[in-house]
């Protein structure tokens, strides 16, 4: 149901930019913050509106009315059938809550191509709005904070009992299945195994292939998680199956010290830039740094990736109930990826807590 205290929030926000409304629509964890519920998305136009008001309403398919209705407490629902223009429900739905000729923020879930029909059909300004939800959540309450910490539970126990699955002979795929499979078994929610990627494959920090398969040597990263309470894990762990080599323990134990290094400079208060800086040090200092090709971290909450964003454009600094991921990373194209991530946070007293707690020691699996 609707969250009034959060809605009360952005109206503020909104009133002190001059933006009349913010459209929010689903996918990434905006709706499931306002409204605890994230509808399907698709291409068909859809998405909560909050006025500088307070003023709440809906626009939708008639597929998504009844609901809607269920969610929206008796606030108006605007509905628009398949063989209609939807830009015409949305002209209307502007027009009773004044907003023609206003400044509109959008979400980031609000599909370009729907915002460019509704741009040319209806006389608003959009503005980015991507910032009011992130910034609004950035703080998380201390249901919120022990809901990441059982999600961290959950993929901490997967990684214990995955490292006992993985055999040579099985696919990417095999072994994401079996993540997918163990995170239900221990109460996550929402699992899809993640990544898994092996040898070169884990060069790529995005890889989303799972046909390769485990030989007698072979690097495995796995990157994934699952959600509780509708709160968001991340973890990534990179084993060895066989003997490390020299240069492997070389890479992992860099990326071990740039991950504890991170860690460490995450503290209450810190400046986010460098937080960064001093896991990438680690790496730079090692001659790795143009092997190292992305932010430290993320946000982690109600979506996987929010605010804060941990790198060195990112200037605020951290502050009590900030989630965030540490996740420092060597890839070597053609030959080898390596990452390790923690989900951090900094709790209600200020300190410092990393959530996962499986270990980041070098497995071999022999």
């Amino acid at each position: 149901m609707i969250n009034h205290e959060l809605v009360k929030k952005l109206a503020a926000r909104l009133k002190k930019d001059g933006v009349s409304a913010l459209i929010v629509a689903p996918n990434g964890g905006d709706l499931m913050f306002l409204v605890g519920h994230n509808p399907y998305l698709c291409e068909r136009f859809q998405g909560l509106v909050i006025k500088d008001d307070e003023t709440v309403f809906y626009i939708c398919n008639t597929l998504t009315e009844s609901e809607a209705n269920e969610f929206m407490e008796g606030n108006k629902v605007y509905s628009w059938f398949d063989c209609n223009d939807f830009t015409d429900i949305v002209k209307i739905a502007f027009e009773e809550n004044g907003l023609i000729g206003k400044k509109i923020a959008v979400n980031g879930s609000v599909r370009a191509f729907n915002l460019i029909r509704m741009m040319d059909k209806i006389d608003f300004t959009p503005v980015n709005g991507k910032d009011y939800l992130e910034l609004t959540r950035i703080i998380k309450t201390s249901e919120e904070l022990e809901n990441l910490r059982k999600s961290s539970f959950v993929v901490d126990k997967v990684f214990d009992d995955i490292v006992k699955f993985i055999k040579p002979g099985m696919t990417e795929k095999d072994i994401k299945n079996e993540i997918a499979r163990l995170c239900q078994v221990y109460g996550g929610e929402g699992c899809d195994g993640g990544i898994v990627a092996i040898n070169g494959n884990a060069a790529n920090p995005h890889y989303f292939g799972d046909s390769a398969v485990v030989g007698e040597h072979t690097v495995v990263e796995m990157d994934f998680g699952c959600t509780v309470g509708g709160m968001y894990s991340d973890i990534t762990r990179t084993v060895i199956v066989g003997k490390a080599t020299e240069r492997e323990k070389e890479i992992y134990n860099l990326v071990l010290k740039a991950n504890l290094a991170g860690e460490a400079a995450a503290v209450n208060g810190a400046y986010i830039p460098d937080v960064d800086a001093a896991a990438r040090k680690v790496i730079e200092d090692a001659g790795y740094g143009a092997y190292f090709n992305h932010r430290l971290g993320h946000g982690i909450g109600y979506a996987p990736h929010e605010a804060p964003y941990i790198h060195g454009a990112y200037k605020m600094n951290l502050a009590p109930c900030m989630a965030f991921s540490c996740e420092p990373g060597i890839y070597i194209k053609d030959e080898i990826g390596i990452r390790i991530e923690d989900v951090v946070i900094i709790n209600e007293n200020g300190e410092t807590e990393v959530l996962n707690k499986c270990t980041k020691e070098l497995i071999e699996i022999l």
